[in-house]
């Protein structure tokens, strides 16, 4: 396995497309937006003959993020593209469930929780909402409140709700790698935490990303494009109508890639990946 090896970190809305890493990774790591920037960064390392890693940087609401990360390398003339392999995605939601939860036990019993991330698609918020029950299922609180950035509810609606609920104290806990900012909301005390992985083992978990990547290269000569282009497959439209509408889900059906796929939903079951105890 070669020495040296190139780090692109792909962002989305949950890194404020690049801006929430600005100084907390390495320097050598490429922070970059998907699209043209994924492009020529690809680009620039296979032209120079540099193995590199890619990793999209998704705490786990996100699967269209790995997806359209998986597109733009295919898109990537393979002269071009030189060993470049895409890491499993920073996060997944069952990571985020236990970070969440692993910060929540840090704040005070008495704070009311509001959890905040920037606005995504609706099944992203979706995915938020149901984080949070689980947060508050096996937490100690008994008030957890969900907030968008640039969506509905805002942070600051998002207090009034804690307000309106009896909360007398509201900490801010990011679902993101952005911080979100304070709302005025002069009623009750309101204080951030954060970020929800510190720098330290925000870089300890992306080199733990690159090397299963290069090992699942290496020995197995995966370079992972395949898997990602299928991450967003039970993320839509297409799996939320009844039965009965659209398509039967009574037997089983193929989406173009040739192989038929379950539709479980597997639970999560937060704090169980040794990544998350070694961050709590």
């Amino acid at each position: 396995m070669a020495e040296h090896c190139a780090v692109v970190a792909v962002c989305g809305h949950e890194a404020a497309h690049g801006r929430a890493l600005d100084g907390v990774l390495d320097a050598g790591v490429d922070v970059v937006s998907n699209g043209r920037e994924l492009f020529r960064s690809v680009t620039a390392h296979g032209r120079r003959g540099e193995e590199a890693v890619v990793v999209p940087m998704t705490l786990g609401r996100d699967p269209e993020l790995v997806a359209d990360t998986a597109r733009t390398l295919r898109a990537v003339p393979a002269a071009e593209r030189g060993t470049t392999v895409l890491a499993e995605p920073f996060g997944t939601a069952q990571h985020l469930t236990g970070w969440l939860r692993a910060a929540a036990g840090r704040v005070p019993e008495s704070c009311a929780l509001l959890l905040t991330a920037p606005s995504g698609d609706p099944f992203e918020d979706a995915e938020l909402y149901r984080i949070a029950a689980l947060v508050r299922r096996y937490g100690r609180r008994g008030l957890v409140e969900v907030a968008f950035t640039g969506g509905d509810p805002d942070p600051a609606e998002g207090v009034r709700r804690c307000r309106l609920l009896g909360a007398e104290r509201v900490t801010l806990l990011p679902a993101a790698f952005a911080l979100p900012q304070v709302p005025e909301e002069g009623a009750l005390p309101v204080e951030p935490a954060g970020p929800l992985v510190p720098a330290s083992a925000l870089r300890r978990v992306l080199a733990e990303r690159v090397a299963d990547a290069r090992r699942r290269w290496h020995e197995h000569g995966d370079d992972g494009i395949a898997t990602g282009l299928a991450a967003a497959e039970n993320h839509g439209h297409s799996h939320t109508h009844p039965p009965g509408e659209g398509h039967d889900h009574a037997h089983p059906h193929e989406h173009g890639t040739g192989h038929p796929h379950p539709h479980h939903h597997p639970s999560a079951a937060p704090g169980a990946d040794p990544v998350v105890r070694s961050i709590a």
